[in-house]
């Protein structure tokens, strides 16, 4: 066993290692010497500060008492910096261009830097925080106990006597001298604490490498095994705990997620502490990473611990009484010096925190209401600042040391911490919709604040003071008696999880308050403002705010402010560089609008943005926010808004149009295809009657000989071919005429029975001579269209002369019948010929097409028949179409809209 001199020395050079770690790095730091320090390593070791000794000796018998319940602690954390994008990357840029020293200074200004809002955060913050200080301290004092105890009781991991108050003492006083020392150096928040940091991040080292050696020892050298641990008879009773993945389980993970963003210690580090907003995209994965390696080990070690150590040992203590079962001096004293550090990281931050938000929060307000504060000399808020922190640090400490001593009977250290988890997230509500939502006011966020923390303190924080100065009656009867008012089952909600009936009530009115009040009570315009500049931060910097607010003030009045918080070597600095930014050459800036902005902020980075607005006030003579600037910069964000959802729409037309240009494109591709092919067919229709004349002229010119006959015969060729290429022309140029819709028709009404009659009569010489059978079913008399009278003839000879040309049956065959149908005048001509073949069907009216000749290599013809007469047809209001088969043979029909049909119409 260790003797407590020996465990006193080790801890006493711990902590020299600390001191001397500190000083190097603020002695590099204010050198310009950063390097290490600003590096994306240290900042995400240094957000381990989350991990105090709840996460490394608690979450052991977490595990030990609730199975897997312990893994929630770390889920949360995980997942808000896996999606760091949507929350923290905004809190860091908030953080760094409003200057925010703290929460409550970041909550307080997105509330029209409401001072009254900035001293409830600030309350809640310290009364929060204080259970966790005391956590700490029991941790430290409890460990100190167990390992410097040379009796055999020690391995239980209880102390054989009480906790000993004179060395809780002791611990929180050095703890308060080394933050004192390190964390109170300045009062600008944009001055980092690269010491703190540095220290921070060390021992983050130090309790991942004690945990990992004391897991790795107890994984391998007792259980001898992963896979023997799991087997011990322990193991189910672990692995199956009370309720996994139940309502405790989503209350602990979401309480988790929000401590992260809500303790003042982790908003510290995570946002005031941040030299770089890129180092989050580390964070966002090396921090899980971290998280996952130091509870790797929390399962095996409370598997084994159950295992073999003695039976009512206290599983927060079997990091520290394994090692020690088994004669580990070293590691025993490894796994002290690990949880200190987790202990004196966690109240270092804490309380530089908290006393940052005290001293800007609440002295500054008094000290700013005290009579005769103006007169004051150079650098007097500054030492009055500096002074109260250091105070504030003491007093802080003092309120978790009476916490500790108050709760020294309670055994688990992991519901001590649940409860400042609770407190804390009571913030949650204000911050997000602050962040998001527009319209969330002061007042809404002041009611919700006040009335969630009241109960998280009547549900959750006065039960834990049970069985001390709180009577056992009143937690379970209520106050007088009243069972709906009994803090652990407030109007008879019983059989509930103590956490989750308190995070139930607290953050249900909270929010419940929060949404109806800023719902019914309008903001001030300072508000509009500070919400369009924190909602918007991306898009509307905080240089934005001389756009709204105008102001004015004598720079000697300024100047001496700025003198008595920043000193007067900052405040020159600060003058002579503004002055350089608006062109002057003299060290005084013009004190126009855009500088007493800009003087505020650099204030506000030391005492707080609400005293900062309070101090500026006193020397400014006059202030106006323009209200038609501010609504126009809300208008510009709708119409932000308006605009990303119009190019979404315009995306998505686009996209319809891509798709139409290339159907347009496969169209014109298909066209200027179908022109090659009518050229090449019009060149080779023009050829065969050329080439005939051009032979047969030739030779009657070399030929003198030539009989009359053979001339004659010769010249009537020439002129039979001559007639072929002139008809051939005229077609294309009708067809040209017609589809430019070039021809003049006078559309007139006509007999179209009539006319059909003397088209069948016309063609019946042909018919004749080809054999072909014409039957004719006249069901429609008198009928009168509108038409040009000899295209119309035209159209009904094509169509008849090409079912006698082109008819190949042995029995050829025509029926025409014309009926009226749906006020239209329809004319089938069916042929018992060829037919038309499917692959042709599509292209049987385009010019050229001779879908028969196949069927009969010998019919002559363009191909440009069939497309005229449908274009003729078109002209005249009608159709033609080619009918489906029915067999054998093709059917065309031709339809045109019927002026007006006598009675004589048969079946």
């Amino acid at each position: 066993m260790l003797s407590a001199n020996v465990v006193l020395f080790t801890a006493l050079v711990y902590v020299a290692l600390l001191f001397l770690v500190a000083f190097v790095s603020d002695t590099r730091a204010r050198k310009g010497w950063l390097g290490l320090v600003r590096s994306p390593v240290v900042y995400t070791l240094s957000i381990s500060v989350y991990c105090t000794s709840w996460t490394f000796y608690g979450a052991v018998g977490s595990a030990a008492r609730s199975g897997l319940e312990f893994a929630t602690i770390y889920l949360g954390p995980t997942l808000v910096f896996v999606g760091w994008w949507y929350l923290l990357r905004k809190l860091v840029r908030i953080g760094r261009i409003h200057r925010t020293s703290s929460i409550g200074d970041l909550i307080s200004s997105r509330y029209g830097k409401s001072t009254s809002l900035a001293v409830l955060v600030t309350l809640i913050a310290v009364i929060g925080t204080t259970p966790y200080i005391a956590l700490q301290l029991k941790a430290v004092t409890a460990s100190f106990q167990v390992i410097a105890d040379a009796t055999d009781t020690s391995l239980l991991g209880m102390p054989t006597r009480e906790l000993d108050v004179r060395t809780g003492f002791w611990i929180a006083a050095g703890m308060a001298v080394f933050t004192i020392l390190f964390g109170t150096r300045n009062i600008d928040a944009n001055e980092h604490h690269h010491g703190v940091v540095a220290a921070i991040a060390l021992e983050a080292l130090v309790k991942l490498f004690a945990l990992l050696a004391v897991g790795l020892y107890v994984v391998f050298s007792i259980g001898g095994g992963v896979a023997e641990v799991f087997r011990l008879p322990t193991a189910a009773a672990v692995l199956q705990g009370p309720e996994t993945f139940g309502t405790r389980w989503v209350a602990l993970t979401f309480l988790s997620a929000a401590a992260i963003v809500c303790l003042p210690r982790q908003f510290q580090i995570t946002v005031v502490e941040n030299a770089d907003e890129g180092h989050l995209r580390t964070a966002g994965w090396l921090f899980p990473l971290y998280l996952f390696l130091i509870s790797l080990f929390t399962l095996p070690i409370a598997i084994v611990g159950l295992a073999t150590l003695p039976a009512g040992s206290n599983p927060d203590m079997f990091v520290l009484t394994l090692p020690m079962l088994h004669d580990q001096s070293a590691l025993a004293l490894l796994v002290f010096i690990g949880g200190f550090s987790s202990a004196t990281s966690m109240v270092i931050v804490a309380s530089i925190a908290l006393s940052i938000m005290v001293s800007n929060h609440i002295v500054m307000p008094i000290v700013l209401r005290l009579p005769r504060r103006s007169a004051g000399v150079s650098g007097d808020v500054k030492k009055l600042l500096l002074v109260s922190r250091r105070i504030s640090i003491g007093v802080i400490l003092l309120l978790g040391f009476a916490y500790f001593v108050a709760s020294a009977r309670s055994d688990a250290l992991a519901s001590m911490g649940l409860i400042a988890f609770a407190g804390v997230a009571q913030f949650l509500p204000s911050l997000i919709g602050g962040l998001y939502w527009h319209q969330a006011s002061k007042s809404g966020a002041f009611s919700g604040l006040l009335a969630g923390v009241l109960v998280w303190g009547y549900t959750l924080l006065l039960p834990s003071f049970e069985g001390g100065f709180i009577s056992t009656n009143l937690i379970n009867d209520g106050p007088w008696g009243i069972a709906a008012l009994r803090p652990q089952a407030l109007f008879g909600t019983d059989g509930v999880d103590p956490l989750v009936h308190s995070l139930f009530w607290s953050l249900g009115l909270n929010l419940t308050l929060f949404v109806l009040v800023s719902l019914f009570r309008d903001q001030k315009p300072l508000e509009r403002l500070q919400a369009t500049l924190f909602i918007d931060v991306f898009r509307n910097p905080a240089d934005n705010e001389s756009r709204f607010i105008r102001r004015s003030a004598a720079i000697d009045d300024l100047y001496v402010l700025a003198q008595r918080i920043l000193g007067t070597d900052q405040a020159q600095r600060l003058f002579h560089d503004f002055a350089r930014r608006q062109g002057s050459r003299d060290d005084l800036p013009q004190p126009d609008t855009e500088f007493i902005a800009h003087l505020e902020r650099q204030l506000a980075g030391g005492i707080g943005a609400a005293s900062a607005r309070v101090m500026v006030s006193q020397v400014i003579t006059g202030e106006t926010i323009s209200l038609d600037e501010l609504m126009r910069l809300v208008d510009e964000t709708q119409q932000v808004i308006e605009y990303s959802q119009q190019l979404e729409q315009k995306s998505q037309q686009l996209q319809i149009t891509a798709g139409q240009l290339r159907e347009a494109n496969e169209r014109l591709k298909t066209l200027d295809a179908q022109k090659d092919d009518f050229l090449s067919q019009v060149s080779h229709e023009v050829r065969t009657p050329m080439a005939s004349i051009r032979s047969f002229s030739e030779i009657l010119l070399s030929n003198q000989d030539l009989s009359t006959d053979q001339s004659m015969r010769f010249l009537d060729i020439i002129h039979t071919e001559t007639l072929r290429l002139t008809r051939l022309l005229d077609e294309i140029l009708d067809l040209s005429h017609l589809e430019r819709g070039e021809l003049t028709w006078m559309l007139e009404p006509v007999d179209a029975s009539a006319i059909l009659r003397r088209a069948v009569e016309t063609c019946r010489g042909m018919a004749d001579g080809a054999e072909v059978d014409v039957e004719v079913d006249y069901r429609a008399d008198d009928v009168e269209v509108f038409a040009h009278r000899d295209r119309l003839s035209q159209v009904f000879i094509n169509l008849i002369s090409n079912a006698i040309k082109h008819n190949t049956d042995d029995a050829p065959r025509l029926r025409i019948v014309s009926s009226v149908l749906d006020g239209r005048f329809i004319v089938d001509f069916q042929d018992n010929g060829p037919g038309i073949a499917p692959a042709d069907r599509d292209r049987i009216f385009t010019k050229f097409s001779r879908a028969w000749t196949a069927a009969r290599p010998t019919a002559t013809g363009a191909g440009l028949g069939l497309a005229i007469t449908r274009a003729i047809l078109r002209r005249m209001n009608g159709t033609l179409d080619l009918l489906p088969s029915m067999g054998t043979g093709a059917c065309f029909r031709v339809a045109l809209p019927i002026r007006r049909a006598t009675a004589n119409v048969s079946n």
